[in-house]
């Protein structure tokens, strides 16, 4: 995996450039390994690694049982890949990890409540897509095989938890938070190691991973630009909840700025 450090806002901005059709994923640290909710609470909490799948299966099974008494259309349920969309965004640790095919919406989870160096993630989904990338071990498991959405596949391929693949992708019905953040999934079909770590046993003549670390320097300049797209919570989260995680950045880059023409 390629690291690369910005020196400035337009730099990364001008990198992107060179990645056109990839997917990005922000993240606060650039410490933080490549790892889904679920791999870093089970690291975390469950030391026994042969107890994994097992509780990830469990973990399904009960959200499946119970939360058809909240939901209007309980049809997603039935689909492995939609159901673990609605566990991910309600803040069930799954094995999903979220990207972006928006190099700068990937900047602002980044960025926006990061208090020292940030990273973006890019992962080459066309390299991927056409197959070019294929597991070194298994080389017949290509990316229609691995297919999540083909019923039995998420069993078979992921919930194993033995296959070193990884698929990109977006449920047949995507909701409103993965429109507005030009959200694609990443999943893994290994839980214990990270995403770097699984496409290291990919052969490919194509890069296929870069690490992009944005310096805590550039958040201000960073921040205010992506403000002026119209990247913020509000647009990301088209809800009640988007709109109050918003207010954090009216404080932070407007309201003082008006502040000071008021005072002045």
């Amino acid at each position: 995996m390629q690291t690369i450090i910005v020196s400035s806002w337009q730099e990364f901005m001008s990198l992107t450039i060179e990645l056109d059709g990839w997917a990005f994923r922000g993240q606060q640290d650039e410490r933080w390994p490549l790892q889904s909710s679920l791999s870093r609470y089970l690291s975390a909490f469950v030391p026994d690694r042969s107890a994994w799948r097992i509780q990830e299966q469990r973990a399904i099974r009960i959200f499946r049982r119970k939360a058809h008494n909240y939901l209007s259309d309980v049809r997603a349920l039935s689909d492995d890949l939609r159901c673990l969309g609605l566990m991910q965004h309600h803040g069930a640790p799954t094995r999903l990890l979220d990207f972006t095919k928006s190099p700068f919406v990937a900047a602002f989870f980044a960025l926006e409540r990061a208090v020292s160096n940030a990273a973006v993630f890019a992962v080459n989904t066309p390299a991927l897509w056409t197959d070019r990338a294929v597991p070194v071990s298994a080389p017949h498991l290509v990316r229609e095989m691995i297919d999540p959405r083909l019923p039995g596949n998420f069993e078979r391929f992921y919930l194993s938890d033995e296959n070193p693949v990884m698929w990109f992708g977006e449920p047949a019905e995507m909701d409103q938070r993965l429109i507005a953040q030009a959200g694609t999934f990443v999943l893994p079909g290994l839980l214990h190691q990270p995403l770097d770590m699984i496409l290291d046993q990919y052969t490919c003549s194509d890069e296929l991973l870069r690490k992009i670390v944005l310096p805590s320097e550039i958040r201000d300049e960073a921040m205010r630009s992506l403000y002026r797209m119209n990247i913020t919570n509000a647009s990301l989260f088209p809800d009640l909840e988007g709109l109050a995680r918003s207010i954090a950045l009216e404080l932070e880059i407007v309201w003082p700025a008006q502040v000071v023409r008021t005072l002045a």
